[in-house]
């Protein structure tokens, strides 16, 4: 496969910050060549997520300056057609998901390459698309439903908990309800009006509209305290949800700001009962792995709002800055 490296590829990168869909530019780039532990994918399918296009933005830059040009994306499912040396687990011809390094992206384009760490087998019983929307977003809804709020998803050992997940049609939060739901619990969610039926259909026991008086509040219909909320959404005071907490409840803020840092800060110093969890992904393969499997059992599915060719990726693009998708947003070469 050697000559792969010779050969052009179809790819989108952006060449500095700022820009939007106008950043994004359509270029033919040599296809890559795996070295020691990195295997060369054809890409099937890649699915975006908000972290792309803040990226993008800037919004990250103190942290992770980037190096440019950028080809973004690190969710992928496609196939093994090169190995580099040093790989053992996999081959060519094997079906996978992975998930790339943010700051280093690679996912929008024909071809991308990966280390071994974060991939996956993908079983015939589990496509594509369905593979491509688990790494960020279904890793994020299982690390704040089991470490963070502490559910079992065997629903063992453990008295029922009632959880809120807000954006619950969004994707992390419809990966949330299905979890939470397993670990046999009680699931109050929030979305707009259009999405309730969907977010029913996924486990919800009881769904506001958050544009209604009772969804803005956050009131739970029967009357029950929260002991954790997913948070999803953005723009909600600590004030509407304190209320709306049982005695040690938490909100579990999975794109936490300055002030969500803040507030988690005081409510440590004031030794509060409450508290809000600021979550950040530490993605694990074993992980993957496992919401890869409970995909394949039928336990977990995984919302298509729209499908893009790689040609139009810019429509896909737009879609995510706009953030009313309900599930996730796929690209396909």
């Amino acid at each position: 496969m050697a000559a792969m490296s010779k050969k052009l590829m179809h790819a989108v990168q952006y060449d500095g910050y700022g820009g939007g869909t106008s950043g994004l530019k359509h270029v033919e780039v040599p296809i890559p060549t795996p070295i020691k532990n990195e295997v060369l994918l054809k890409v099937e399918a890649a699915s975006l997520n908000p972290v792309d296009w803040k990226i993008q933005k800037g919004q990250l830059r103190p942290l992770f300056p980037l190096n440019f040009p950028l080809i973004p994306l690190t969710d992928v499912s496609g196939e093994i057609v090169e190995v580099g040396g040093g790989v053992k687990k996999f081959k060519v011809g094997d079906k996978v998901v992975i998930m790339l390094n943010p700051f280093y992206g690679g996912g929008l384009a024909e071809f991308a390459i990966s280390n071994k760490r974060l991939m996956v087998t993908r079983p015939p019983e589990v496509n594509a698309a369905e593979g491509a929307g688990l790494p960020i977003a279904g890793l994020t809804a299982h690390q704040a439903v089991t470490q963070a709020a502490g559910i079992k998803l065997d629903g063992t050992g453990q008295k029922q908990k009632n959880i809120l997940v807000t954006a619950a049609s969004g994707g992390v939060g419809h990966y949330a309800v299905q979890l939470a739901k397993l670990g046999n619990t009680h699931v109050t969610a929030t979305c707009g009006a259009r999405n309730i039926e969907l977010v029913k259909s996924l486990g919800a026991d009881e769904v506001l509209d958050y544009k209604t008086p009772e969804g803005a509040a956050l009131t739970s219909p029967s009357g029950r305290k929260y002991d954790a909320v997913i948070h999803c959404a953005t723009g909600i005071p600590w004030s509407t949800f304190e209320p709306n907490l049982s005695a040690r409840g938490k909100v579990i803020d999975i794109t936490p700001g300055p002030s969500a840092f803040s507030t988690c800060a005081l409510k440590m110093l004031t030794f509060s009962k409450k508290k809000l969890v600021p979550l950040m992904l530490y993605p694990k393969t074993k992980n993957l792995d496992y919401l890869v499997k409970l995909v394949k059992e039928g336990k977990l599915k995984t919302v298509i709002d729209s499908r893009h060719p790689l040609s139009k990726a810019e429509d896909a693009w737009a879609k995510s800055i706009d953030g009313h998708a309900t599930g996730k947003i796929i690209v396909e070469p």
